[in-house]
């Protein structure tokens, strides 16, 4: 008798802990390839609480630095965009089947490009606050039809023609990329922000139907953006074909500001 009643509470412990696992650390029944792009004056910091959340549920998890940032320093003059996607590109080559790639800002024009070299490689590609493009398009162009954003006004922008780099005004940071963080989360991009290479803003990208056009198409809009602002979200959205929209309630870098809520997010998608 006394063995039952071990048995018994034995199970209802079993039960207990399984109920009360996070839904978060739920595996999923297919695990996924991702590879996270960062935008510009950013690095790959910025997806590190992302990359962790979906590792713990079992997925792959690459997050490419860019040249020219975090801690690599390759000089300006020396990046272009084909620069940025032969990099990604070469991320994309380490991992066995497709992947999800997704794209923060800058990053949206990166992915749409190695879409077209490597469309078959891609599941989704995810643009989470980021340039959707057609092709021919450059980024300054897409931000110059922004009414909206505030990177845009005058004198926000500090450009360095013969370094081949774009700065913006130390005091504006916190405010255009991340308003809606702890004060330590601030801190941390201030900390890390650097000075962009130029030339990748006035690369045209070039498209196809065929190519990028086959490709599934993810737009993750962020409410409360100060750079790329909901007006050219939209826009861009309505321009682009896209397949799915999934809205968060942030500002520009909602992986630090709301990791886990982009998480789920991306988490989701993934099964759509």
């Amino acid at each position: 008798m006394k063995k039952i009643k071990l048995i018994q509470l034995a199970l209802v412990a079993c039960i207990f802990i399984l109920s009360s696992c996070s839904s978060d650390d739920k595996q999923p029944e297919n695990p996924k390839n991702y590879v996270l792009v960062h935008g510009a004056w950013q690095a790959p910091f910025v997806w590190q609480e992302v990359k962790a959340n979906l590792e713990k549920q079992g997925n792959k998890v690459i997050v490419v630095e860019l040249p020219g940032h975090g801690d690599d320093h390759t000089s300006p003059g020396a990046i272009t965009l084909d620069v940025y996607k032969q990099k990604v590109i070469d991320a994309i080559s380490t991992i066995d089947g497709k992947v999800i790639l997704v794209g923060h800002s800058l990053g949206g024009m990166i992915i749409s490009s190695v879409a077209e070299t490597m469309p078959s490689k891609i599941e989704k590609l995810v643009y989470v606050a980021a340039y959707l493009p057609v092709s021919g398009q450059t980024l300054k162009e897409l931000a110059d039809t922004d009414r909206d954003s505030q990177l845009g006004a005058e004198g926000a922008l500090i450009f360095d023609t013969t370094a081949y780099t774009v700065g913006v005004k130390p005091e504006l940071i916190v405010n255009l990329f991340i308003q809606d963080g702890t004060p330590e989360i601030q801190n941390l991009v201030v900390k890390n922000y650097r000075i962009e290479p130029l030339i990748p803003f006035i690369n045209p990208v070039t498209l196809t139907e065929q190519n990028f056009g086959s490709v599934k198409k993810v737009y993750i809009k962020t409410l409360q953006d100060h750079v790329v602002s909901p007006y050219l979200q939209n826009k861009m959205i309505s321009t682009g074909k896209v397949d799915a929209v999934y809205e968060i309630n942030t500002g520009h870098s909602p992986f630090l500001s709301q990791p886990k809520e982009l998480s789920s997010i991306l988490t989701k998608l993934a099964a759509n």
